[in-house]
């Protein structure tokens, strides 16, 4: 898979192009660097490579596979990061816990392309300390060439001809969610009967799966080294657009939806050029081209009228009419959080 080997090689790269001292954060004369931190595959490296060009400056990008380790490292003292690409539940969080600074909307005339639907429905209405960037759900891929009939249900779990051959993700709000769904629950809910019947579930889901996994799937999937994986969409919208041999499912009990949002981080060096590069990510034309390589649709009503139809019915993209009414987005879950972390020690240990 030479394009997602290219993508992970410059998240853990530094982009090497000539900078100038525009936007220097230094005295010594040296250009401006923008770190960002980031999921995994999330943005087209031309487009990296082009804003450095036309912004004299050099992008650096370190990677994150859940918003529970981004924000860990984050408290822990991590520092240097410019942006931060947080799902619109933690941003909430991090708000209330001043990691934030304010968005000067004056510095982003694009941030009218952004989707008034997308905007409504995340924590930071009025974009004050956030700005959407592209929407994802969880979903199943298969791989064809190893399962002949399979239904569209969380319960393909339980399958005695996947055992030792499928992955779950290593995040407890999509795992534990998936089994809430599953038993007809709100991936929200604070009940603790709910969690315990949605950890028995995930045990027993656990007897046959591999390893809880966030990043090795889409390779897993895709070379057949597993047979059925929990995934996010963008990744695995790569995965099938490379392999004829692996299909999505969208489970009928419902999925997570989730909306990742830029941040400038109130630690940041260089909240000029940060505000820069949300407004070239916000651009109609940067926006289309960028949602067709990694495979998330950016809540950008302009760039959407410029991607293929094709594009947007993609099976990893495309939720089934009948399930619409069953997709939830994750919420913050303040002071009820220990009974969910209580839950998902209980699943790990189990």
């Amino acid at each position: 898979m030479k394009k997602r080997r290219f993508l992970r090689s410059l998240a853990a790269t530094t982009a090497l192009a000539s900078c100038g001292r525009r936007h220097a954060d230094t005295t010594s004369g040296e250009a401006p660097v923008l770190h960002l931190y980031m999921w995994a595959d999330y943005i087209k490296p031309s487009l990296v490579q082009r804003f450095e060009q036309e912004n004299r400056c050099r992008i650096v990008i370190d990677t994150f596979d859940s918003n529970e380790a981004m924000y860990a490292k984050l408290k822990a003292g991590a520092t240097g990061f410019d942006i931060a690409v947080p799902s619109s539940y933690m941003v909430k969080l991090m708000k209330e816990q001043d990691m934030l600074a304010p968005i000067d909307r004056g510095m982003l005339p694009n941030i009218v392309n952004i989707s008034g639907d997308v905007a409504n429905k995340i924590y930071d209405k009025l974009m004050e300390h956030s700005v959407p960037y592209a929407v994802g759900q969880t979903v199943i891929a298969w791989r064809k060439d190893r399962i002949e009939k399979i239904d569209p249900t969380w319960a393909v779990f339980e399958r005695p001809d996947v055992k030792m051959r499928c992955t779950l993700l290593n995040d407890m709000r999509e795992t534990l969610g998936a089994a809430l769904k599953a038993l007809g629950h709100s991936i929200n809910t604070r009940d603790e009967q709910k969690l315990a019947a949605a950890r028995d579930l995930v045990l027993n889901w656990k007897r046959n799966t591999a390893k809880f996994d966030n990043e090795a799937y889409k390779t897993g999937i895709d070379s057949g080294e597993f047979s059925l994986v929990m995934g996010y969409s963008g990744d695995l919208f790569q995965v099938v657009s490379d392999n004829e041999k692996v299909g999505i499912l969208v489970p009928r009990e419902g999925i997570t939806m989730s909306c990742d949002e830029f941040v400038i981080l109130k630690e940041g060096r260089n909240p000029l050029l940060a505000h820069q590069f949300i407004n070239f990510m916000l651009d109609a034309k940067v926006a289309a081209e960028n949602m067709q390589e990694i495979g998330y649709v950016c809540p950008n009503k302009a760039a959407l009228e410029q991607v293929p139809r094709s594009f947007l019915n993609h099976p990893a993209i495309q939720i089934p009419d009948e399930v619409k009414p069953k997709v939830e987005v994750i919420e913050d879950l303040g002071a009820d959080l220990p009974k969910w972390t209580k839950v998902w020690d209980e699943v790990k240990a189990g």
